[in-house]
């Protein structure tokens, strides 16, 4: 070969070798741009089965269908979606432009366990021959639905890559096992919380096939929330008188595996929103097993009919949120409760087992069972219309993208197999009715004339440990004593696992419960006039402190704990040492102008009467009162007139009511006409209270109560108006009402908190 000045000599052999690796190179990178120009779109089976998991699915579909160029999909409707009763919400798929590929009609009627059973082998029938037809690349599938494990169990069969949706989270019920089946058939995973994806991890599903994109429903809910027309749609649902935050969502479903608890508390439920008397708006439960008793639990309550209820049966999702954003309160056992609504602040009632497995925020409070509707009754008082943080624990509005991101990236070419792995798992912490009403408690104090009292009470009305003192006689001595009692009772909380939330005083004489000073007491309490109670407790214990006259206390106690609960109307008679109570007029304690009012000892009942500790004459508690009564008994005695057969009296022992009543049971004439006219007195002092303030119940406290009931009872019968009759006089049930009234003002206001 020639050879030209400044040119390499290559072989003959060499130079067609190198030739050859040109020309292949450019056909492999020309090739690989053909292949990468006809990359076929990855086609993507969505199946839907519910109203519920719709509004889970809708955004993801949204996402597929917004990126034509990546992804083909198709979409199946089963389940619940074609049937009549329950809105056929098929219709709102089409109303949002998708195309249905497969319409299944797998739901067998029944509502029981069997027809669920049924329901999932009439799908498994139908569905293969649309998985064939279709043969997707991924089936997404949402849930725990028993529809959608018929769903997951096809596709696994027939070799179809299922993507599953919320899988790895708990709530409780037979949903979990359903969903951890679905997951364990399924290849990926879009859970939504970092508990959930630690659960599927525990679960031994492979970490690299686990995505956290946190609730789909979030995207559109986060974005929409905030809508300015909400006032609208909450009047097309509910009316126009309706105010923001002064209505309540009620949705309920079955637990099929305690099909008969769940619907008494569903009927329970009625009754306590019935009592609670707010606008709402409740939708029907869903097609599992249970919910045609359910229906008729409902409808055997009026509660379609019911002035104060919406019932319906489907609420496009978009609406929904805005009626669970400005809802005064939720309640049932939706995982929307549990899930969307926290991230409005809306508080929740959960009621039941289904979903208290769930990760909440704090504005979920859980009443895990209960006997009768005042448990549920006393969670609406709690929850309703307060306001929580917003909680972002299922989302941020950013899920669809990250799932579309995870579709592309999914490798056709590699193996099903999974592998498996082993991490630790944390327990969810949320509110419950019962910790709450066992731990949350109250420090009640009592200033008696004699000790002075304090005691840690729980919600449930429990005295958890009580503590007594002679109660000093001066001022700085007393206000020592209280201070250290409160002090030691502070410290026994911790260790007695109660969370004290407040301080109750309750106190004899006049009191300002606004500014918490004891304006004027009795005598019984020398040195206790213009004291401000409140401020030295609050101020070394930090914590808010309510102080009250211990006969409004009494009627406080009745209505949280006694016979008053429930009653719009009643009077609390102090029947001891004194006379006094409180009274309740339309659920709210009366306390006057000038905070006398209920001093109910001191009504003239006589003219010419003995002359009371007031100053005045003929008053109730000079007739009537213990020391009333002890004093007519000393002058008996004196006379030699109280002396009864059957009567053991020592001559050392001091002379009390107590001799005067049992003289008077051993017929002792003389003590008769004394305890007549004490009970016609307190009967008549009675009946004048029913005259103006015309109460629907008494209630007799203190040591004499017992006694006085039948007289006073007859006196009403013969003496009061016709209309004021038929009013019922009853024996208080407390043993400690002073102490229950100061801790139920405690338990009754730090719980209105709103956030």
């Amino acid at each position: 070969m020639e050879k030209h000045p400044g040119s390499v000599c290559i072989n003959p052999h060499e130079f067609y070798y190198w030739r050859t690796q040109r020309v292949r190179e450019k056909m492999d990178r020309r090739r690989m741009e053909d292949q990468n120009q006809c990359k076929r779109k990855l086609r993507v089976c969505v199946a839907t089965c519910n109203r519920a998991d719709y509004s889970k699915l809708a955004p993801i579909m949204f996402g597929l269908k917004s990126h034509p160029d990546e992804f083909e999909l198709e979409v199946v409707v089963l389940g619940s979606h074609l049937i009549d009763d329950y809105g056929n919400t098929f219709r709102m798929i089409e109303q949002d432009d998708f195309d249905i590929g497969s319409k299944l009609h797998t739901i067998v009627r029944g509502e029981d366990e069997a027809a669920m059973v049924e329901s999932v082998g009439l799908a498994l029938v139908k569905l293969p021959d649309v998985i064939q037809r279709l043969h997707p690349d991924i089936l997404v599938v949402h849930g725990d639905r028993f529809d959608a494990l018929a769903l997951a169990t096809a596709a696994a069969l027939m070799n179809i890559r299922i993507l599953h949706v919320e899988g790895g989270e708990v709530s409780g019920t037979i949903d979990d096992s359903i969903r951890h089946a679905i997951s364990k058939l399924a290849h990926y995973h879009a859970c939504c919380t970092r508990m959930a994806e630690q659960h599927l991890i525990a679960m031994c599903e492979d970490h690299s096939r686990i995505l956290l994109a946190g609730c789909p429903s979030y995207d559109k809910l986060l974005l929409s929330h905030q809508k300015e027309d909400y006032m609208d749609i909450i009047k097309s649902w509910l009316g126009d008188n309706v105010k923001e935050h002064d209505y309540i969502v009620a949705l309920q479903h079955p637990v099929t595996t305690d099909i008969k608890n769940s619907i008494k508390i569903y009927g329970l439920m009625l009754d306590a929103l019935l009592s609670f008397n707010k606008t709402t708006l409740i939708l029907f439960p869903n097609i599992d097993a249970g919910s045609k008793e359910m229906v008729r639990v409902m409808r055997k309550k009026g509660i379609e009919q019911h002035p104060n209820f919406r019932a319906v049966k489907h609420i496009p999702f978009e609406q929904f949120i805005q009626l669970v954003n400005h809802a005064g309160c939720m309640i049932g056992n939706s995982s929307c409760g549990v899930r969307e609504a926290g991230a409005f602040g809306t508080p929740v009632i959960n009621l039941g087992t289904r979903q208290t497995g769930r990760e909440t925020g704090e504005n979920v409070l859980h009443v895990r069972d209960a006997d009768t509707h005042n448990k549920i009754y006393h969670a609406l008082e709690l929850q309703f219309g307060k306001r929580y943080p917003c909680s972002k624990i299922y989302g941020d509005g950013n899920a669809v993208p990250r799932i579309l991101k995870f579709l592309s990236s999914i490798d056709l070419d590699e193996p099903l197999q999974k592998t498996f792995c082993f991490p630790p798992v944390k327990d969810p912490i949320s509110q419950d009715i019962d910790h709450i009403l066992e731990t949350q408690s109250a420090l009640a104090v009592d200033l008696g004339g004699t000790n002075l009292r304090v005691a840690i009470i729980c919600m449930r009305g429990n005295i958890v440990r009580k503590y007594t003192q002679a109660n000093p006689k001066t001022f700085e001595a007393r206000m020592q004593l209280i201070l250290k009692m409160c002090s030691d009772a502070m410290r026994d909380a911790v260790f007695l696992n109660c969370r004290i939330l407040g301080v109750g005083v309750s106190t004899g004489g006049r009191v300002n419960p606004q500014e918490g000073v004891v304006l004027h007491s009795t005598k019984l309490i020398q040195e206790w006039s213009a004291v401000d109670l409140r401020t030295p407790i609050s101020d070394a214990l930090h914590l808010p402190v309510w102080v009250d006259n211990d006969g409004n206390c009494a009627a406080l106690a009745e209505k949280k704990f006694g016979h008053g609960k429930g009653v719009e109307n009643f009077v609390t008679v102090i029947t001891g040492t004194g006379i006094g109570g409180g009274i309740i007029h339309q659920n709210e304690l009366v306390h006057g102008s000038t905070f006398c009012a209920a001093e109910l000892g001191h009504i003239m009942v006589s003219f010419d009467g003995p002359e009371c500790s007031c100053g005045s004459r003929g008053c109730i508690e000079s007739i009537a009162s213990g020391m009333a009564l002890q004093r007519e008994a000393k002058r008996l005695h004196d006379e030699d007139l109280l002396k009864v057969d059957g009567l053991d009296m020592k001559i050392s022992d001091p002379i009390t009511a107590a001799h005067l009543i049992n003289a008077a049971r051993l017929g002792n004439s003389k003590a008769n006409i004394v305890l007549n006219k004490a009970s016609t007195a307190l009967g008549m002092g009675i009946i004048n209270i029913l005259h103006i303030m015309n109460p629907s119940l008494v209630i007799l406290s203190g040591v004499l109560g017992s006694y006085y009931q039948a007289p006073v009872q007859r006196t009403i019968m013969e003496r009061a108006l016709f209309s004021a009759q038929s009013v019922k006089v009853v024996i208080s049930d407390l043993e400690e009402p002073a102490l229950l009234g100061a801790a139920s003002m405690v338990l009754d206001y730090a719980t209105r908190r709103i956030y």
